[in-house]
């Protein structure tokens, strides 16, 4: 079984056809979905999919990809996030159904939707709660690699164990978020002619990456250009793989396990 680690099940792309995109994925092998927050009211837009997905008939169902769901504020809207946002962020993560994990949170240089210095004091506030509540983070990087590296390595020596999720390929960021023992993880962008990151697919040592969509960005080949979904991440998986000279089942097996001790699930 494979767990998509990423998606944004509560984007509007998915509005008209969630429970198909969950059966989807579950006959693809894909039993479980982690749905990551954008905010703060999109953790709870979450925690309500998930009801609702509980509250489906069997009929309406069939078999679905189990939901899990994280709570904080994207490095892109760091700008709108409260001024009491630890006291926000503990709330959210107290709340049933319990989120797996702080974030999505991070640094985005590329786009720069929010200023600087206000990403990093938010950043900060994800990881000063991750510290306190003792959960992990899925932290965002775009641009902001040698920044990034300072802000693992004080966080892992706080005992903050963090996912650099849709990894880009820096081998120096890598190194340090081994040596910290943080995890790394792999989208569609494998798949892409275009991508860099091999040399980091192999280095990346075993149980220490995970397989996600980022969904319903980045659909991987041979869907490019398509709203990416779950159903998908058996593509990416047997391109690292390829990339790692191994089989899609040892990948599989591996990544699994990875996942369910990040996340505790």
């Amino acid at each position: 079984m494979l767990i998509d680690t990423h998606c944004h099940l509560t984007h509007q792309r998915y509005t008209h056809d969630w429970p198909s995109v969950l059966r989807r994925a579950c006959e693809a092998g894909v039993g479980e979905v982690v749905s990551i927050a954008s905010d703060l009211p999109d953790a709870g837009r979450i925690g309500q999919l998930m009801a609702e997905a509980g509250e489906l008939t069997e009929e309406e169902a069939g078999s679905v990809a189990a939901l899990h769901r994280t709570a904080g504020v994207h490095p892109h809207q760091a700008d709108e996030a409260p001024d009491d946002l630890r006291d926000r962020l503990l709330e959210a993560l107290a709340e049933a159904p319990v989120p797996v994990a702080v974030g999505e949170c991070g640094l985005d240089y590329h786009y720069d939707l929010s200023p600087r210095e206000r990403q990093r004091r938010v950043f900060d506030v994800h990881l000063e709660v991750a510290a306190e509540v003792q959960r992990p983070v899925v932290v965002h990087c775009r641009d902001a690699e040698r920044e990034m590296e300072a802000f693992v390595r004080d966080a892992g020596s706080a005992g903050v164990v963090g996912v650099l999720h849709c990894y880009p390929g820096d081998l120096s960021l890598l190194e340090a978020a081994m040596e910290e023992g943080w995890y790394v993880s792999f989208t569609g962008l494998v798949t892409f002619s275009s991508y860099e990151g091999d040399e980091a697919v192999r280095r990346v040592p075993a149980g220490r990456y995970m397989l996600e969509t980022d969904g319903p960005y980045m659909a991987p080949v041979p869907h490019r250009g398509q709203r990416n979904e779950p159903a998908w991440v058996p593509r990416i998986r047997d391109r690292v793989a390829e990339l790692r000279n191994e089989t899609p089942e040892a990948v599989e097996a591996d990544t699994t396990r990875a996942a369910r001790r990040f996340f505790g699930i």
